[in-house]
């Protein structure tokens, strides 16, 4: 099945093991993580070590030794977490990348262009304790 929105497997990796996270509240590790969200326990790892370089989450060694978030779930947003693995989120004024579209105007600029600021909005706007209030809500 083909997907309109792609977003790269180490951020969909960030996003749910740090959704893991919150939720929990306590550490985890990876090996744990990985299999709750049956993916790569190797590319989880990466994922992670890269979150601890930019500070979201916090590394435990030995028996016991995990994740745990660095900051309280209300206090990261989903744009962080996107940040520290992609780089600065930046709007693309075209799929090709072309400097001048070749009709003049392109004809998905605005659907195009409207995706991304609702999903930078999104991304900006909603913290890791969204996951907390959608379970109390079910």
């Amino acid at each position: 099945m083909s997907h309109l929105l792609r977003l790269s497997e180490a951020v969909s990796l960030g996003f749910h093991g740090m959704a893991l996270l919150a939720r929990g509240g306590e550490r985890i590790s990876v090996k744990d993580m990985a299999k709750i969200l049956e993916v790569s326990e190797a590319h989880l790892a990466k994922v992670f070590q890269q979150l601890v370089k930019k500070g979201l989450v916090i590394s435990h060694r030995g028996p016991g030794g995990g994740f745990e978030l660095a900051r309280k779930p209300e206090e990261i947003r989903f744009l962080e977490i996107y940040e520290a693995l992609e780089g600065p989120l930046e709007a693309r004024a075209c799929l090709l990348n072309c400097a001048e579209c070749p009709f003049g105007t392109c004809f998905l600029g605005e659907p195009l262009r409207s995706m991304e600021v609702q999903l930078a909005s999104f991304l900006r706007e909603t913290t890791l304790d969204v996951i907390g209030k959608k379970e109390r809500e079910s």
